[in-house]
């Protein structure tokens, strides 16, 4: 069998983040709730009634244009509205307003992190926007099959992100649909969510010999409505078509749909192109112009975005990649790390790399288990305060990290002040020398084989002596202070042993 190359590119629609539809007052919110009924979220615009005007959703102009600079996209200072011709059951007006030869954003690029640390570039053709269409219900009624239409989802704000053919395996159209789902989050241009059908992608895959210049016939897979679907999807597509090529046949440029149920693409129709639409411009709309001002305003507007952030955070806070990574995966998280070590620099004066640490650590072990969703740190009652209040009482030796951790679940519940739990319950730890010292003596009076041990060069054997301190203590004995008393009395036992074992010395 020959060795093969294969050729991805992905056209993403993502829903904006808007609260209307693209060209009308439609509320965008409740379509997934179950007391909202089918063909009730909408209006004369979105129903496609004759004698109608959309208007364009400003603030989907202005997430259209983060997302492309977002993207290193040049904007263009001049763009339009199309209609995208064609009779579907789906499509109210018989077309579509898309855009089509001048887009929002043109010549883009990703750079997506690989498994082994590699990072590979991704070209973005172009960003334009346009409207969702409504959506076809297949099912059955009486026996017999019927398919109906719900016009809530019609005239929904989407932005079609179209990817250069750079992509080469199923691996790398994974990290490249994870990075972009991101930044989007973070941009806050749209949720991302794929369940709800607000991430939808399409691929258009083809395979040829290696060294054959030209790309292979290309199709196109739809229904994919997971990471893992277009995964699955383009493994399988991938093998078909180096199947078709092995076997003397030729791939045909079509539509095919992914089945999860059967794990396989299932032919659909002849792959239209873009004269197929008929394309012209869309005379109800004005077009768009940007000014080096605006663009400039919007830019300077975006946040940082992921992949700086993550490399800041290993800089400032002595993070490692991995730690890093998890806090900055969702913009939520990581404004909350940060927000915390912020009021915890406020409380010491400086912030150290081992609080730093342990913050990070609270928040990845301890709080992201407490939220089903990152985003919803954000509304946990221990507030950043509070966890950075939690890290200055293990700062200032009052509690150990562990006692802090076990009372993690009860503020996450309560949202109580750290401080004031610990007070109220007597959890301090004591650090009166005095007490701690009888405590040593104590334990060292008691164990004297540990104490053998360690004069015996043993040395591991001191650890031994601590845990009856600190059963001794109830658990509230400051560690470092038990351990340094402790280490003062087996130096001078040692140095009484070195003395007693010396000429003419009575025996120990």
């Amino acid at each position: 069998m020959a060795d093969y190359l294969t050729t991805i590119g992905l056209e993403v629609h993502a829903q904006l983040r808007t609260a209307s539809k693209m060209f009308c007052g439609c509320p965008t919110e409740g379509h997934g709730a179950a007391a909202v009924g089918p063909n009730t979220l909408t209006c004369p615009i979105c129903l496609g009634m004759p004698g109608t005007l959309p208007t364009v959703n400003a603030q989907a102009i202005e997430l259209g244009l983060r997302t492309g600079l977002a993207l290193h996209c040049t904007i263009s200072p001049f763009s339009k509205f199309d209609r995208k011709n064609y009779h579907y059951p789906d499509l109210m007006k018989g077309y579509q307003i898309s855009q089509y030869d001048l887009p929002l954003a043109t010549d883009g690029r990703l750079d997506v992190a690989l498994p082994g640390g590699a990072v590979k570039r991704v070209g973005i053709i172009r960003v334009h926007l346009e409207e969702d269409t409504a959506r076809l219900l297949h099912r059955t009624e009486d026996g017999t099959p019927v398919s109906l239409i719900d016009v809530n989802r019609a005239g929904m704000p989407l932005m079609e992100i179209v990817s250069a053919p750079d992509i080469t395996s199923p691996e790398e159209a994974s990290a490249y649909l994870v990075e972009l789902r991101r930044i989007l989050q973070y941009i806050g241009a749209s949720t991302g969510n794929m369940e709800e059908g607000q991430f939808r992608c399409d691929a258009n895959v083809s395979v040829r010999p290696v060294g054959q210049h030209a790309y292979g016939t290309r199709t196109e897979i739809k229904n994919m409505n997971s990471f893992r679907a277009v995964r699955r999807a383009l493994e399988y597509e991938v093998t078909r078509q180096i199947a078709v090529v092995e076997g003397g046949g030729r791939v045909v440029q079509e539509t095919r749909g992914w089945s999860d149920e059967r794990a396989v693409t299932v032919s659909q129709r002849s792959k239209e192109e873009a004269h197929d639409y008929r394309y012209f411009p869309e005379p109800d709309l004005p077009p768009l112009t940007f000014t080096p001002a605006r663009i400039a305003a919007v830019a300077a507007a975006l946040p940082e975005l992921p992949t700086a952030r993550r490399d800041r955070f290993m800089h400032e806070y002595s993070l490692s990649r991995d730690d890093a990574d998890l806090l900055t995966d969702a913009r939520p998280v990581a404004d909350y790390y940060e927000a915390a070590t912020a009021l915890a620099k406020h409380h010491s004066g400086v912030l150290k790399p081992e609080t730093a640490r342990t913050l990070a650590n609270f928040i990845i072990h301890d709080l992201l288990k407490q939220v089903p969703d990152p985003e919803g740190i954000a509304t946990l009652p221990l507030t950043p305060a509070a966890l950075a209040e939690l890290a200055a009482l293990i700062e200032e030796g009052v509690i150990t990290i562990s006692q802090a951790r076990a009372l993690i679940p009860d503020l996450v519940q309560s949202g109580d002040s750290p401080r004031q739990v610990v007070a109220t319950r007597g959890l301090a730890q004591i650090r009166d020398t005095d007490a701690l010292d009888k405590a040593v003596i104590e334990a060292i009076a008691a164990n004297p084989k540990a104490v053998a041990d360690y004069l015996g060069g043993k040395t591991s054997a001191a650890k031994s002596l601590l845990g009856p301190v600190m059963r001794a203590t109830g658990g509230k004995a400051n560690p470092q202070l038990v351990q340094e008393i402790l280490q003062t009395h087996l130096d001078a036992l040692a140095r009484q042993r070195a003395g007693d074992d010396a000429p003419g010395a009575p025996a120990l």
